[in-house]
């Protein structure tokens, strides 16, 4: 069998972007066979791909990506923290940002099949899970396409918004996407607020009213001004504008002819359960695992 030099690990790890151990092993198994030794680490980096399958993406970056009235939004899921500052899923976030906006697939099913570097979305993604050793998932994607503006803004890599607007000054949409990312509306207008978030809002005002033991006149009252205060403070156009609060958004767009159309808005993991481990029942595990060996 041919020596396995450094070079030839070196030569490996820049075909296929591998962990070096994992290219020596798979020189070392095709006994120095360069293209075998590809085809092992596909094989196992498929492997690995298929066991971080199952396992929770809690965590992740938000991209985006504008060009004249196209802009898109994109949260893509990873396991820890760690990976979301590595240099190729934020990568990867960002050519899927830009591929959203080129190509406007329907799902993220059509977007995992798209063509991306020299294989699909779905292989790429593969192959980091291959590499890095997490699993990783595109959750979701958001498109806007108009004859008017389309400005973003990212608070960091998990939080990200894109706005749709209408505006002489470019710099009017960039603030009302920084007020929304502080803010966080849930809907444009009152009467976009979704009927089961009102319907929860009004459960809680209804219990805390009644234990007020007042006439039920006036607990109706009650009831009527927190909901209404509630669809006053998670709209957009009536919360107090961040940049000068004595005015609300709807007042300061009206103040510079200006008006917003739709917003988006990610919150990297918002309504995804993390896995919480036991620390104790894994050292138990452990234990147990360790008497039987």
């Amino acid at each position: 069998m041919a020596a396995i030099t450094a070079a030839m690990v070196g030569e490996l790890r820049a075909k296929t972007d591998a962990p070096m151990m994992e290219c020596k092993k798979a020189l070392t198994e095709a006994e120095g066979n360069m293209e075998r030794a590809e085809e092992i680490l596909r094989v196992k980096l498929g492997s690995k791909a298929s066991k971080a399958a199952s396992r929770v993406t809690a965590e992740g970056v938000v991209a985006s990506y504008i060009d004249g009235g196209v802009g898109s939004l994109v949260e893509v899921n990873c396991e820890t923290d760690f990976v979301t500052k590595n240099d190729d899923f934020i990568a990867f976030a960002n050519k899927l940002a830009k591929l959203v906006a080129e190509a406007n697939p329907a799902d993220v099913a059509a977007l995992s099949a798209l063509p991306l570097d020299d294989g699909t979305v779905e292989t790429v993604r593969a192959g980091l899970i291959g590499k890095i050793g997490e699993n990783m998932s595109i959750r979701r994607f958001q498109r806007f396409e108009t004859s008017a503006k389309v400005t973003s803004y990212l608070h960091g890599t998990r939080i990200g918004v894109v706005v749709e607007f209408d505006a002489a000054d470019h710099q009017v949409g960039k603030d009302v996407a920084m007020h929304i990312a502080a803010m966080k509306p849930v809907s444009l207008s009152v009467d976009q607020v979704p009927a089961d978030l009102i319907e929860k809002e009004r459960s809680v005002a209804s219990q805390k009213a009644a234990e007020s033991g007042k006439p039920a006149d006036i607990v109706t009252k009650m009831v009527e001004g927190s909901v209404q205060k509630f669809l006053k403070e998670v709209s957009l156009l009536n919360q107090p504008f961040v940049k000068n609060d004595k005015q609300t958004v709807e007042q300061m767009l009206q103040s510079v002819g200006a008006s917003v159309k739709a917003f988006t808005m990610f919150i990297v993991g918002e309504g995804i359960e993390k896995k919480q481990d036991d620390f104790a029942a894994e050292v138990a595990a452990q234990v147990a695992a360790a008497k039987q060996a």
